[in-house]
């Protein structure tokens, strides 16, 4: 019971420390500025050159392809904090001390920065509803759409939890997500660029090829399971840093 009223308390803390700072507003500022200026360029595109032709499954594609391009550059600006700026203030170590596992720490702050990007994403539902109003259509590519959105934010959010963990230096740390994250998606977007031996393993490790499905309204349990064990991966090195941290404390 302590050790749950002390992971809420520690959570809505993260949240707190969002949305009571500028720059989450000025990233989502940024990010629905950009989000707004390619759903209205894609729809105009479409819109001019579709000839009549259902346009509704290609549109969403490409559009929920310019959304992940934006969460490239503004979950590192997310994430970049969460470990980072306790060690430059020292106050981890303190963390580390509250009577809960290192993995409710994790979680709590993996969490909450979920939590901000699920509300970042949430604002974009404007644009299939003002779609809707003017041409109803079916929703299951939306919803399909929207959990590889929240499937690829989530991943990528543990990825800069993990770097976060290993700097003091936040600027360091959001260069070190976002340009990992921006090669492979430079990978997966030329892959004439890749060697053909190596194309097929490009393919397997890319999290944009495997977010390709979702965007077109396939919710597939190999993509699901691609997702998840990549946030696995991330929070268990989290883990591992913070507990080999702990025993350097120790010595």
């Amino acid at each position: 019971m302590i050790a749950a009223r002390t992971f809420w308390a520690l959570f809505r803390k993260e949240l707190r420390s969002y949305f009571g700072g500028s720059l989450v507003y000025l990233v989502s500022g940024a990010f629905l500025a950009y989000t707004g200026y390619y759903f209205h360029t894609d729809l105009t595109y479409f819109v001019t050159f579709g000839f009549g032709v259902n346009i509704m499954e290609n549109f969403w594609q490409l559009l929920f392809m310019d959304i992940r391009l934006v969460l490239i550059f503004a979950i590192p600006l997310l994430t970049m904090r969460l470990f980072a700026e306790e060690r430059r203030l020292g106050t981890l170590e303190l963390l580390l001390t509250y009577p809960l596992r290192d993995g409710a720490v994790v979680a709590a702050k993996l969490g909450a920065c979920v939590v901000v990007i699920a509300s970042l994403l949430g604002a974009t539902l404007v644009y299939p509803w003002l779609v809707y109003r003017i041409q109803p259509f079916d929703w299951t590519p939306i919803v399909a759409g929207y959990t590889g959105l929240l499937l690829l934010a989530t991943a990528c959010a543990a990825y800069g939890l993990f770097i976060s963990s290993l700097t003091d230096s936040q600027v360091l740390a959001g260069f070190l997500t976002s340009m990992p994250l921006l090669l492979l998606w430079l990978l997966s977007w030329n892959e004439a660029a890749s060697a053909s031996g190596s194309l097929p393993f490009v393919r397997a490790v890319s999290m944009f090829n495997h977010f390709q499905p979702f965007s077109v309204g396939i919710i597939d349990a190999r993509d699901v399971f691609y997702f998840g064990f990549a946030i696995g991966v991330c929070v268990w090195a989290t883990l591992r840093v913070l507990e080999a941290r702990q025993w350097r404390g120790r010595r």
